[in-house]
């Protein structure tokens, strides 16, 4: 393939990353406080709802997404632990593990955030079993692609309530068609992969091209390199 000789690649990771890390937040709020059942309520309904302010947080994944997430979180005083290829310290993060320790990290976690790259190794990573140890209570965040989460176990976690809820930019298949079971759920929120549009896009990544060109120009390393063996 192409992308296996010896030029040098460069892509837009990190390049969306606080848009992305923005839309997370709100998605996590909207599930955790009821603010999307509220607003397709007709009829006045009693309090329901739970604090982010003090919660336990995963996030899978350690790149620019979870960089900027985690500042975002900073002021809501989370215990956050980070499920991450390689093992090495984020800033803000409580706790880093490998992504061997998923199952562990998902247990106790008030809301998981999915912010990875989509690759073999992590295609359906979120099935059934892992669904099953998260707490009743718990909601996933998924910004990162839809082939993380094994979607007919999404849909049977929702149905029988063993989390509280799933809150998705990203789904599988996608589009989501019309008629799919995950529109219906209560407990679901669906967001068409809007976490980034072109008007927050264009600006930030024409900032990295330009960028880029400049350390080219001057033989410095760029930014968004390409890891060809882990394939992104």
């Amino acid at each position: 393939p192409v992308i296996d000789d010896n030029r040098v690649w460069t892509c837009g990771k990190g390049v969306y990353a606080e848009p992305v890390a923005e839309h997370a937040l709100g998605l996590a709020l909207a599930g955790m406080r009821n603010i999307a059942d509220y607003g397709r309520a007709t009829q006045w309904t009693g309090p329901v709802g739970r604090n982010l302010l003090g919660a336990t947080v995963t996030i899978v994944g350690g790149g620019g997404i979870t960089e900027s997430l985690i500042r975002l979180l900073l002021p809501f005083q989370c215990t956050i632990t980070v499920v991450r290829r390689n093992v090495e310290h984020i800033d803000g993060a409580d706790t880093v593990v490998g992504q061997e320790n998923l199952v562990d990290a998902l247990v106790g976690a008030d809301v998981v955030f999915l912010a990875l790259s989509l690759t073999a190794d992590t295609q359906g990573l979120i099935g059934r079993p892992e669904l099953e140890v998260m707490e009743p209570h718990a909601w996933i965040v998924n910004v990162a692609r839809g082939g993380h989460i094994v979607t007919d176990d999404l849909v049977w976690a929702l149905e029988n309530n063993i989390i509280g809820g799933a809150a998705l930019d990203v789904t599988d298949p996608e589009p989501l068609p019309p008629s799919h079971p995950l529109w219906s759920l209560p407990n679901c929120i669906i967001t068409p992969h809007v976490g980034n549009t072109p008007e927050m896009a264009i600006p930030l990544l024409s900032a990295r091209i330009q960028e880029n060109v400049r350390r080219y120009m001057r033989d410095e390393e760029l930014i968004g390199l390409v890891d060809v063996r882990h394939g992104y």
